[in-house]
């Protein structure tokens, strides 16, 4: 018995040498990279946790009424979506492994596309890749509206790894495409509650917030073939609970419901409390905002005084930057930049200065010259990391 190879690596095994490099310098290394959260799980969720941790017998699936609850609660309050109720709810092990299996636990195979960004996380290719369906790159809903095979159409917004804010006006072009063809709209939202530029930082009530799929002027008030991908490991610090949702079309909902509860698979009890909890608590989510806010507000002008230039980054964890004219000809004169893309001369450069961010080859080929660059890291080596650009500069 054999197994199915994707055909691709593990992409950060190919920042190992770098990491390494970085790691001897003698101010220490500056883990910009991937984007774990470094800040201490609230205590509010600690403590939520201990409550809950007599968990002698086996968790729902669906998780308990109270925890779908506060899932609509929390949709109606921060993301203005109306009208969803505990059926519309499906809490998740992580966000990863809903966006890696979706394709798979929507029956789909050879015949059928994928639509993905042109600039996006790896894992929505893995997951189709994995159930035997194409890929297809793009931005833009005139490239695949009214095409048949289209079975899945994945929007990330604010984006992995540009930090870019879809309209709700684009959100709901995608939309009237895709229920065109009957094919489901997932929208990747892990960060948006993080957003840093106006309209997004408005309050919702006045019009502002990141729009959600589920919003009624992108659904027009149907959750049909939509569903909401939302993970609170950016928001509470909670990367290492694997706590996670989805919400939107209750028949979707139902069908990987059942799906999942064949496969056992289930949140934890405990995190099913501290979910609700987190859900329920505002004050710790906008603290951790706050705390990316200053440390963006380091390092963005480092970075652009050490040469690079900012592209969209409006919202999330990232400053999704590539090198301006000057630095660019430096760097092409690098041997790093020698048959490679263009971001492995950054990913070098930052290397010497201790650093280590995310080259954008990882994320398609429209997002080669770019470097992912983290904000997930202490106020010291955020502020170390931005003084040794400044002094690059």
């Amino acid at each position: 018995m054999g197994f199915a190879p994707l055909g691709v690596a593990y992409p950060w095994d190919a920042v190992v040498p770098l990491r390494e490099r970085a790691a001897t310098h003698p101010d220490g290394l500056v883990d910009l990279s991937i984007g774990t959260p470094v800040d201490p799980t609230p205590r509010i969720l600690q403590d939520a946790l201990a409550t809950a941790s007599d968990a002698h017998g086996y968790p729902t699936v669906a998780g308990p009424t109270a925890l779908r609850q506060s899932v609509v609660d929390w949709f109606g309050r921060r993301r203005g979506v109306t009208g969803l109720t505990p059926d519309h709810v499906l809490p998740t092990i992580g966000s990863k492994e809903l966006v890696a299996l979706l394709p798979s636990q929507l029956g789909l195979g050879p015949g059928d596309v994928v639509v993905i960004p042109t600039q996006a996380y790896p894992t929505y290719e893995i997951g189709a890749r994995l159930a035997g369906a194409e890929v297809l790159a793009s931005d833009d809903p005139a490239d695949w509206v009214g095409r048949e095979e289209v079975a899945l159409v994945w929007l990330n917004s604010p984006g992995n790894p540009t930090g870019r804010v879809l309209p709700a006006a684009a959100m709901a072009e995608v939309v009237r495409a895709a229920r065109a063809t009957d094919a489901v709209v997932a929208s990747d939202e892990c960060y948006a509650m993080l957003p840093w530029t106006s309209p997004w930082t408005d309050a919702v009530e006045d019009g502002g917030g990141v729009p959600c799929v589920l919003r009624e002027d992108v659904s027009g008030g149907d959750p049909r073939g939509l569903l909401a991908v939302y993970s609170l490991s950016k928001q509470s610090n909670l990367a290492g609970y694997r706590a996670a949702f989805a919400a939107g079309d209750p028949d979707l909902v139902g069908q990987l419901l059942l799906q999942r509860r064949h496969l056992g698979m289930m949140v934890p009890a405990p995190v099913q409390h501290v979910m609700r909890v987190a859900l329920d608590d505002d004050a710790h989510v906008a603290e951790q905002a706050a705390r990316y806010a200053a440390r963006r507000a380091l390092l963005l002008p480092a970075l652009l005084a050490a040469g690079f230039e900012l592209d969209h980054s409006e919202a999330g964890l990232y400053l999704w930057v590539r090198p301006g004219e000057g630095l660019r000809a430096r760097l092409e004169a690098r041997p790093a930049a020698r048959d490679r893309a263009l971001c492995w001369a950054s990913m070098d450069l930052l290397a010497d200065l201790g650093i280590v961010a995310g080259p954008g080859e990882f994320y398609g080929p429209a997002a080669q010259d770019h470097v992912r660059v983290s904000l997930t890291e202490s106020d010291a080596n955020i502020s170390s990391a931005a003084g040794r650009l400044r002094a690059l500069a």
